[in-house]
């Protein structure tokens, strides 16, 4: 399984609730001795020694399913002339040159590849994979995948928060949610930083959170009933457009004729892995 780095979760993470992210048009291949961790760069990633005629290779990822992208086609590095260790990890990057570029996703092989003289190293199709997990819909963690890894169009959506009565699931979308009906609820639009108020904040140690405190609401000539979750979605309109982030680990509010609900500056934390 392979993990997205720590730019790529900022990368991807302001995209969704900031300024859009311009995906490579080309990604490749790296081989590594370690695991070049989360914190990896295409300088600091645990490469294999530039000899022996080894070079980063190009990388393909069929559509995203099920919230991973999979390796699509062999990749096939030279031909060894030299001998240079083991690789146990792999990193893709958006740089072909040796030590550059940025490291967008990393994970370990199966089984180690022996890197020695007079041997063609190759990774068989679908032996690499990258995948998202977390409170994020199957919809947005498809979305980012294809952008990232398949340079895929994926428009940088609007945000709003909506509260829900109900569990909410992966697979849910802003239709189906269950939000509360009447007493003019209505969800609440949080801006890119810098923008109106209610905004986020820029991405930091792999969280967005909101910068100003964000109200929704007050419920108005009936009650909201007991509000179970919170979710981000990416339109205005109750029932409808994509749920993209969610969270049923909110204490039950009840919301009565009156009541605000309010979440603190701080406290709509929004992240990946």
């Amino acid at each position: 399984m392979g993990s997205l780095t720590d730019f790529a979760e900022l990368e991807l993470l302001d995209h969704v609730f900031n300024a859009a992210y311009s995906p490579p048009a080309t990604i490749y291949l790296a081989l590594c001795t370690a695991d070049p961790t989360d914190a990896a760069t295409g300088a600091s990633c645990n490469e294999v020694a530039n000899s022996g005629n080894y070079a980063r290779v190009v990388i393909a990822f069929g559509a995203a399913a099920s919230r991973r992208v999979t390796q699509s086609g062999a990749v096939n590095f030279a031909q060894l002339n030299g001998s240079i260790g083991t690789a146990s990890h792999w990193v893709i990057t958006d740089s072909i040159t040796y030590g550059a570029g940025n490291a967008l996703a990393h994970g370990a092989f199966a089984t180690p590849k022996a890197l020695v003289s007079g041997n063609t190293p190759s990774v068989a199709t679908t032996e690499i994979y990258v995948e998202i997990l977390g409170e994020i819909s199957t919809y947005l963690a498809g979305k980012l995948l294809d952008l990232m890894f398949r340079n895929q169009a994926y428009s940088k959506p609007a945000t709003y928060v909506a509260l829900a009565t109900a569990v909410i699931d992966e697979n849910d979308t802003g239709v189906t949610i269950v939000e509360p009906a009447g007493g003019a609820y209505a969800r609440k639009l949080v801006n890119v930083n810098l923008g109106a108020s209610p905004t986020w904040d820029l991405a930091a140690l792999g969280v967005v959170d909101n910068t100003h405190d964000v109200d929704v609401g007050p419920a108005t000539g009936a009650s909201w009933g007991t509000i179970t979750s919170v979710c981000i979605v990416d339109a205005s309109g109750t029932g409808a457009g994509n749920m993209l982030m969610y969270d049923n680990t909110l204490a039950d509010q009840a919301v009565g004729d009156g009541d605000t609900v309010r979440f603190p500056a701080g406290d709509l934390d929004c992240s990946l892995s």
